[in-house]
């Protein structure tokens, strides 16, 4: 019997972003220079395949310094940025550290600062015990900054202190995302300072339009990434908004529905911004087995965005 044909439509830009790459290449070229082990802080970037492999190549992951009995080997913090107490906590336990945070969260950061010192309280759009969250909100003092995740938290907060409000958001939600919290922010502080550039990653900006682009077409959608991944998770919410009821995540204990997609004559794949291209291609080549495929890969903007790793490996 002739295998059923299926259509892929395949979402482009997907996949790693440049604060991913930087982070993982930070992490190989510790291991080349220092040799291993060499300690990983957090996962390095919410993807399991990828933080096995570096397992694999030397890197050892924990949660916090306290526990790496080996203070004489070098640790490197995570893409998402950590509190400003670990890198002090790191030159009190006079251990070499490597900062793999992403540039765009760092660019956070240096806002949240500048903001504080020119007597702003800020307000943080993001979701609790995110570890970009609790890295920004761990760069200042604590009571400086307050969190808002939903539409209903900012409807009831209060200027308590009396203070000039400014509001920055984690870089992984999307202009959707925080679109009507901030509206309801600048209703009821209409003084309220915005960021002086969007927070937004230019990632999950691109990833979210390119889902958007295609779901509306789609049967049944799929988006290869982890569950702890906060972009992952939103781009299934946006595949399922923008026209595409049936998204899923394909994590690394998912099995594949061939069941559902039986009945579908066109899927869609992307991939969030820790999520290897390998498992896209493993997805892809499971479901050959089954069906004739055709895949159109659509692509809404072209990535060229480099960042560059600490002058210290080079």
């Amino acid at each position: 019997m002739k295998n059923k044909e299926l259509k892929i439509l395949l979402s482009a830009p997907r996949g790693f972003c440049a604060g991913v790459e930087r982070a993982i290449e930070i992490v190989e070229k510790s291991i080349q220079k220092f040799g291993a082990p060499v300690y990983v802080r957090h996962e390095i970037v919410h993807n399991k395949f990828v933080v096995d492999d570096l397992k694999n190549k030397g890197a050892i992951f924990v949660e916090e310094l306290e526990e790496i009995k080996d203070k004489s080997r070098p640790v490197i913090f995570s893409a998402h940025g950590v509190p400003k107490k670990i890198p002090e906590d790191a030159k009190s336990y006079k251990m070499t550290y490597v900062d793999a945070t992403c540039p765009l969260v760092s660019k956070v950061h240096r806002e949240a600062e500048n903001l504080s010192k020119a007597g702003y309280h800020i307000i943080l759009i993001g979701h609790k015990n995110h570890p970009e969250v609790i890295g920004t909100m761990g760069q200042l003092k604590e009571g400086s900054i307050d969190l808002i995740q939903n539409e209903e938290e900012a409807t009831n907060y209060k200027n308590k202190l009396d203070r000039k409000l400014a509001y920055i958001t984690q870089t992984t939600l999307s202009v959707d995302d925080t679109k009507e919290i901030i509206k309801i922010l600048k209703n009821n502080f209409p003084y309220i300072k915005e960021p002086m550039k969007e927070d937004i990653c230019y990632a999950t900006t691109n990833r979210q339009m390119a889902v958007k682009n295609i779901a509306k077409n789609c049967d049944m959608f799929f988006v290869i990434g982890s569950r702890n991944s906060s972009n992952s998770v939103r781009l299934v919410e946006v595949a399922k908004k923008s026209g595409c009821e049936n998204s899923h995540l394909i994590h690394s204990e998912s099995s594949i529905p061939y069941g559902q997609i039986e009945n579908c004559n066109t899927i869609g794949i992307s991939s969030g911004a820790s999520a290897p291209e390998i498992l896209v291609k493993n997805f892809i080549n499971d479901l050959k087995n089954k069906f004739s495929i055709s895949i159109d890969e659509v692509e809404i903007i072209k990535e060229d965005v480099v960042f560059k790793v600490p002058k210290k490996l080079n």
